[in-house]
């Protein structure tokens, strides 16, 4: 019974021991490893930069007028007056049809209102004669009424002449078509010869100088696009160019005309049209093209590298490097350009920011900085 005691004893002593032994190796070793090494990170000093940048649009070159040219009366196309794509001018007669039968019915129109004239004049004669007679008793007061209804009904005729003079007129005048306004005429439809009728299409002419461009923009855009349109573009303004189909920028900028009345529905996106002017007519009416636009605040942006950027359940912080400490901080983006993103707020200019090492770091991580600096750090 003792010697079991003894070896409880024994034990329980042995346990105990080694507990306290533990416990100051554990200080021990607490005391050897001393607290968390710094974070080895790039930063990035932050510094106002010139936020411009461009966005493209795939575009369309479309005339500010144009029209379809079409005969308002039938008949066989006799003389044409220009050539196919040449620039016509505003009055200049394109097409002449055979005016034989239109001028055959003015001459007749004429002709009929000559004779309804002159039937209006010997009734009026009539009519004042018989109104004489009549003061003097010696004509039945009948037939001074039936000369009067005779005279209204030749004045009648003469307006009915004079209309149907007024509409064969103007059927010869349709005979010969002219241009509606200075532009270039397309590759006519007819010769001649051609027997044509209302509503045939003969050609068609557009204005070519200015020209307009119509792009697609999305109607999150619209603020901006209204900015542009509100504001009076400066001489040479470059903020809207058109980029040809070999790379080459063309070089006359051009400027916002309209946005469209209202938002496509199917593809949320509003029409916007830019002019552009056109003297050498290197834009033709219907190529594609692309217009590059041109967007920018001047030097005064602050701009960071994006991979500083950490973003959490749609918020988004860098850590802002104080006191060796990497701090947390909310900021408030603009726009991305390139490998860059404009700070709207959450840093001022000075501040550093961590580039490299962002996904080791929590708020208030140790960091010491080391390899190659940002572009801006000093």
């Amino acid at each position: 019974m003792n010697m079991k005691n003894n070896l409880y004893r024994i034990g329980k002593l042995a346990v105990l021991s080694a507990g306290l032994t533990a416990c100051g190796s554990n200080k021990d070793q607490s005391k050897q490893q001393g607290p968390p090494p710094a974070v080895a990170v790039n930063a990035y000093v932050v510094q106002p930069g010139n936020a411009t940048y461009y966005d493209f649009y795939p575009a369309t070159v479309t005339p500010l007028n144009q029209v379809d040219i079409k005969p308002q009366i039938s008949g066989n196309i006799v003389n044409i007056y220009f050539k196919d794509g040449q620039y016509v001018h505003k009055g200049q007669k394109l097409y002449e049809i055979d005016q034989q039968q239109y001028r055959a019915a003015y001459e007749q129109a004429i002709a009929n209102l000559n004779v309804s004239k002159a039937n209006l004049s010997k009734s009026q004669q009539d009519a004042d004669r018989y109104t004489e007679l009549s003061k003097q008793d010696a004509i039945a007061r009948q037939t001074l009424d039936h000369q009067l209804a005779d005279l209204e009904s030749s004045k009648r005729q003469v307006e009915a002449a004079q209309a149907n003079v007024q509409s064969v007129q103007t059927n010869l005048k349709y005979s010969t078509i002219t241009a509606p306004f200075d532009g270039t005429i397309g590759i006519s439809n007819v010769k001649i010869g051609t027997a044509v009728y209302p509503q045939t299409l003969l050609n068609s002419i557009s204005s070519d100088n200015p020209v307009a461009v119509d792009i697609s923009v999305n109607q999150s855009e619209i603020p901006l696009f209204t900015g542009y349109l509100q504001k009076a573009p400066a001489p040479g303004d470059s903020v809207f160019t058109v980029m040809r189909m070999d790379g080459s920028v063309y070089p006359f900028p051009g400027q916002i005309y309209l946005l469209d009345r209202a938002v496509d529905p199917q593809t949320g996106t509003i029409k916007a049209r830019l002019i552009f002017p056109n003297n050498k007519n290197e834009l033709k009416p219907g190529v594609t093209t692309n217009i590059r636009v041109k967007h920018g605040s001047g030097d005064s942006s602050l701009l960071i590298p994006y991979k500083s950027v950490v973003e959490q359940l749609g918020e988004y912080f860098v850590y802002s490097i104080n006191d060796s400490k990497a701090i947390q901080r909310k900021v408030t983006l603009g726009t991305k350009i390139n490998d860059k993103v404009v700070v709207i707020s959450g840093v001022k200019a000075g501040d550093s920011v961590v580039t490299e090492g962002v996904q080791k770091l929590k708020d208030s991580s140790l960091v010491r900085t080391g390899g190659a600096p940002g572009p801006a750090a000093k």
